[in-house]
């Protein structure tokens, strides 16, 4: 059963609109959650949060965000104030302009949505935008009021569908000049490139959702169900430390040792 949507709204290109609804394309709902306890009385710990002079909790009507412009020296703004340089229309993705899909690199996707007609009647218009944006190779970029921000977003078709992706503001994402820069750029011997090439081979298998399961949160649940039953906790398993790499004489001689052993291995 598809999750209820959190978002309804309008798709807009020029003078074609149709309602869509939105929901997250990802969950966290299965994860291990935790609450904070007194272990004397086993009650929840609420947070608060109090004034960092006086130590006194301040009611929510007090509260007010600043911006800091010196030490211990802030401008407030008032909620109107933000909300004044939001845009008109928060229930509007009106696509702006359309950009080819290969044009913008992984770095800039933040979150996945899947955003879907809301009625039969303008199902048709969204379904020519979707297909007319798959058979150009473009995705459409607008901007919409999402988690309580402005967020410039991304439209791209997807199967029978359209995902609409939150993208990374201009100054969250770093220059990678600034870590990748000082890295030698010379070619690399064609030998070893041959040698890395078939140890990917050896190691090349299809996708499989399995391969990013939570072995973290697998133990978890055991721990949670022992202590359900009243048994004690599994013991823990011993962690050898790996032992520091000693320094590889030849790359060469690696590669080959490493080819032969992931050879032997698939052949058991």
């Amino acid at each position: 059963m598809a999750p209820r949507s959190f978002w309804k709204g309008y798709l807009k290109l020029s003078l074609v609109t149709c309602p869509v609804a939105m929901a997250p394309a990802t969950s966290d709902n299965e994860k291990v959650r935790f609450h904070t306890l007194n272990r004397k009385t086993g009650n929840r710990i609420v947070s608060q949060y109090v004034d960092s002079v006086t130590g006194k909790a301040v009611d929510e009507d007090d509260e007010v965000k600043g911006y800091e412009r010196g030490e211990n020296d802030y401008v407030m703004l008032e909620d109107e104030e933000l909300d004044a340089v939001g845009l008109e229309s928060t229930r509007t993705i009106d696509i702006e302009m359309f950009v080819p899909r290969d044009s913008i690199e992984w770095i800039w996707f933040d979150t996945p949505h899947y955003l879907a007609p809301d009625d039969a009647v303008g199902e048709e218009a969204y379904c020519v935008i979707r297909d007319a944006m798959a058979a150009s190779r473009m995705v459409g970029i607008s901007r919409l009021v999402m988690y309580r921000r402005e967020r410039a977003v991304m439209l791209e078709p997807r199967d029978r569908g359209i995902v609409l992706w939150t993208l990374r503001f201009g100054d969250e994402v770093r220059d990678e000049r600034n870590y990748f820069g000082n890295i030698g750029s010379e070619s690399v011997d064609g030998k070893l490139m041959t040698l890395v090439g078939e140890l990917i081979d050896e190691r090349t298998k299809p996708w499989d959702p399995a391969m990013v399961s939570d072995p973290v949160q697998e133990k978890l649940l055991d721990i949670i169900a022992a202590k359900k039953k009243g048994r004690k906790r599994p013991a823990k398993a011993k962690v050898e430390e790996a032992a520091a790499p000693s320094n590889v004489i030849s790359i060469m001689d690696a590669l080959r040792k490493s080819l032969s052993q992931e050879k032997g291995a698939r052949k058991r």
